[in-house]
């Protein structure tokens, strides 16, 4: 609470500092030491990146090993960041910002500035802000230079000599970033670019995001504007991050890609998750836990307006999967399953955001591309979904793309139609007939009003294909607990180990009814083995 007297000092301070110089903003930085000021704007940002481009890639020193040697994860997770020096703690914004200690895991050093009125002074920065337990800051007291690897956002201000405050936005180690949800809770990932992910013998660039500068806001503001510089060895670029906190968070993103070299995948918008298993397809004995993931599927609003769904894999091999478009109007991952008795209370993944990526603009052709990588552990994001233009990403091109990213419990504009639920798989065949061990059964639920207010007897048709195999015994019915739910079933017989690519819709006549769902079938993966007498 701000009382009369804190109100008092803190304007007498800012006519003050005004007349030196400074404003209001920028005192709410005051226990931070600043540096000289510098002209500022994202227009000077695109040009130095451009410029940077035309040069050799130069990569950034990090601190000495045996600055951090001792800051191990244990010990990072307990570093606290002093509420005396955050930034914007006091004045006009509504959050503060604080920052994130290197480590032996996070190296790099993050130049950090703050901008007013177009001119921005560097935050000079010191192991001195931190608190870290047992003393186990080391060597790192000695350092002289930077000393931040990262920033977050905090919900609120923060008191002194209080438990530390929630935070809502993240920035942390290379390119990567996120946000909680609705529920409140961080889970899937995002980045600034993706360079080379999965593509041939190539080996995956991981850009940095070498400094940030944060936009003083304005009174009371619901908004935070972060800028930063892209940096690495094929790319080089300028960003604008626009935070709102609303019932989740929503970022309008504008960034402008310059390029060294030629890049043979070049992934915008890309955002990275983890997807063990579900009670789709779980190996036996594999965890004690029904379902493990951050996210379920990928969604996709394709520029014709089809709603695609489409349930993640866990492959025994790196799968690939491209979805051909012309301006799409969004796709991300989702986490469909909310229901906290699937995870068992384990780690709040029933509460994990949805990541929404809304294009800006005409992004031309290419393809919503969904990268699946083995994993037999929840702590690796083995996901990851981006969008990759159509045309060649080669040294000296320019890439501009604007977005707006929702991190939400739902997509922001769901479809009219019905929409897919659960997906299930078993064998195919019915009880005493499974007469072939390959064959595989689906059941699809869609469920939404347009089902709702079908009678049990309706006929609904299920469009379903398949790039290859037979389809047999294709039905459709509605469940009689429920009156807004229907489910598909379908019978795949196939042979060899390649993928079948499934798709299917309902319909009524010439209406359809539902979204599109969409799986790939790993049968190499998934056919059970024929059962043994006994």
């Amino acid at each position: 609470m701000v009382t009369r007297r804190d109100l008092i000092t803190y304007t007498s301070f800012s006519m003050v500092l005004s007349a030196l110089g400074f404003t209001p903003a920028v005192f709410a930085a005051q226990g931070l030491k600043l540096g000289t000021d510098t002209p500022f704007s994202f227009e000077g940002l695109i040009q130095q990146a451009k410029e940077s481009a035309k040069s050799p890639y130069v990569a950034p020193q990090q601190v000495p090993d045996s600055a951090v040697a001792s800051i191990n994860y244990d010990i990072y997770s307990k570093v606290m960041y002093k509420p005396e020096y955050a930034l914007f703690n006091e004045g006009v914004s509504r959050f503060p910002v604080t920052f994130f200690s290197v480590s032996n895991l996070h190296k790099l050093p993050v130049k950090m500035a703050v901008v007013e009125n177009k001119r921005a002074r560097e935050i000079i920065q010191n192991a001195d802000y931190f608190i870290f337990p047992d003393n186990s800051q080391g060597a790192l007291s000695a350092v002289k230079g930077n000393v931040f690897s990262g920033f977050r956002v905090l919900e609120h201000r923060q008191p002194l000599n209080k438990p530390p405050v929630k935070d809502w936005v993240s920035f942390l180690g290379a390119s990567y970033f996120r946000a909680v949800g609705e529920l409140g809770q961080f889970g899937v990932s995002a980045r600034g670019v993706a360079i080379n992910t999965v593509f041939g013998d190539t080996k995956e660039e991981f850009p940095d995001f070498t400094q940030f500068w944060f936009e003083s806001p304005e009174k009371d503001s619901d908004r935070l504007v972060v800028y930063a510089l892209l940096d690495g060895p094929s790319v080089c670029g300028a960003y604008r991050f626009d935070l709102q906190r609303t019932q989740g968070v929503v970022m309008d993103v504008d960034c402008v890609l310059f390029l060294r070299r030629d890049v043979g995948r070049l992934g915008i918008a890309p955002q990275t998750s983890m997807f063990w298993f579900s009670e789709m397809a779980k190996g036996s004995a594999s965890d004690w836990r029904p379902e493990v993931h951050d996210s379920d599927g990928l969604a996709v609003l394709t520029g014709s307006d089809e709603h695609i769904w489409r349930p993640l894999n866990n492959p025994l091999q790196i799968r690939v999967s491209a979805f051909s478009d012309n301006n799409p109007r969004g796709f991300g991952l989702m986490q469909k399953q909310r229901d906290p008795e699937s995870y068992l209370g384990s780690a709040g993944y029933e509460r994990r955001p949805d990541l929404w990526v809304e294009p800006k603009g005409d992004w031309g052709k290419g393809s919503v591309q969904l990268i699946e990588i083995p994993t037999d552990d929840e702590i690796f994001d083995n996901i990851v979904a981006m969008w990759v233009p159509e045309h060649e990403a080669k040294a000296g091109s320019e890439h501009q793309f604007s977005y707006r990213m929702h991190w939400l419990a739902d997509e922001p504009y769901p479809s009219t139609l019905a929409r897919c639920g659960i997906t299930r798989l078993g064998r195919g065949g019915n009880p005493g007939a499974y007469t072939d061990p390959a064959a595989r059964k689906f059941m699809v639920e869609f469920h939404g009003d347009v089902l709702e207010q079908l009678p049990a007897d309706a006929h609904i048709d299920a469009v379903v294909s398949a790039s290859r195999g037979t389809l047999k015994d294709i039905k459709v019915n509605k469940l009689p607990s429920d009156k807004g739910h229907w489910r598909t079933f379908f019978d795949l017989h196939v042979d060899g180990k390649e993928p079948v690519e499934l798709r299917l819709y309902l319909k009524s006549g010439d209406k359809t009814l539902s979204e599109t769902w969409m799986y790939q079938y790993l049968p190499f993966t998934s056919s059970p083995k024929p059962l043994q007498g006994v």
